[in-house]
């Protein structure tokens, strides 16, 4: 199946936060936590995804309360914080919501996602992932991470699948 075809069967989704929904630098609290800039255009079509009945998974070695809160106001229900093994969490995530590895979309940048990222059914990167993740994916956005990558993909799946720009939930948070 090729990538344009493997779109329409996605039924969920699964992010890694740094260096995919954030950019890989990012500025340290005087506390030594990270401080992340998240997209607003992945925020929104996160936000859309979750409208349209998607479930979504945030997993993520980060454990800042930060992530919990941005991600919950956008409707994320299964987030998985300080993820020391994400194969763990997205197991868990898949039995919450009966789906099989193969209908989920899971993007990741670095070595810490690969594992998950060979049980997924459509893995995916940004643009600036470790060479040996891209090597593994089904598609490279062209976008960088924290640049609009997550954005890329939702609305390459909601736009195969016609759920983008459609019905009244699109236009409005």
């Amino acid at each position: 199946m090729n990538f344009k075809q493997a779109l329409t069967q996605v039924k969920a989704f699964a992010f890694d936060v740094d260096g995919v929904l954030s950019a890989t630098c990012i500025p340290l609290a005087t506390n030594g936590e990270p401080m992340r800039m998240i997209n607003i255009k992945d925020g929104y079509a996160l936000h859309l995804a979750v409208k349209k009945g998607y479930p979504i998974a945030i997993i993520t070695g980060g454990k800042t309360e930060a992530i919990r809160v941005r991600f919950t106001d956008l409707g994320v229900q299964d987030i998985y914080l300080a993820s020391h093994y994400k194969v763990t969490d997205f197991n868990d995530f898949l039995a919450k919501h009966n789906l099989k590895a193969e209908e989920v979309m899971y993007m990741g940048d670095d070595i810490p996602d690969y594992e998950v990222m060979k049980l997924a059914g459509l893995p995916v990167c940004p643009a600036d992932a470790a060479p040996e993740i891209k090597a593994i994916s089904c598609y490279v956005s062209d976008k960088n991470g924290g640049h609009g990558c997550g954005r890329d993909v939702i609305e390459q799946v909601l736009k195969a699948q016609g759920h983008w720009m459609n019905g009244q939930e699109a236009f409005g948070w």
